[in-house]
């Protein structure tokens, strides 16, 4: 087996800036993922294969309530997300990150414990899996 190399910067952790950097722009913050990827999130009860998936969850998180899931405006501009203390283990072309990902909105503020794994694919690192779980309570802006 390929010894990993741990750092706490470099590629991985740039190319994870730069996906969030794109939020708000699902073409941009996709292209860091992989059509097939396989995600985990704390407020779904079961895990979600492919873009597709991805985005009926955009679609449900982003409806009125009461109303079918639909695509609609969120409410305000996206949260302003920071990657904090990332660890990455890299093994040739594959890798793990984890990270708190904190979130500052208009309606509070949350964090996030992520580990993604992604795979080189050309010159580009995406990701294959990617499991989210929120840490506390959500604070309310005040």
């Amino acid at each position: 087996m390929t010894t990993a190399i741990r750092e706490t910067d470099g590629e991985i952790v740039r190319a994870t800036r730069a996906m969030y950097a794109r939020l708000g722009d699902r073409a941009g913050f996709d292209a860091h993922l992989h059509p097939d990827v396989t995600i985990w999130e704390s407020d779904q009860p079961g895990g979600l294969i492919g873009l597709a998936e991805l985005d009926a969850l955009r679609d449900r998180r982003t409806s009125a309530p009461g109303e079918p899931a639909a695509p609609v405006a969120p409410a305000g501009p996206p949260p302003v997300v920071e990657v904090r203390d990332p660890v990455v283990d890299r093994w040739q072309e594959t890798a793990v990150i984890r990270y708190v990902l904190h979130a500052e909105a208009a309606d509070g503020e949350s964090s996030f414990r992520v580990t993604d794994v992604l795979q080189r694919h050309g010159q580009e690192w995406l990701i294959v899996h990617h499991h989210a779980e929120q840490v506390g309570e959500r604070a309310s802006a005040g």
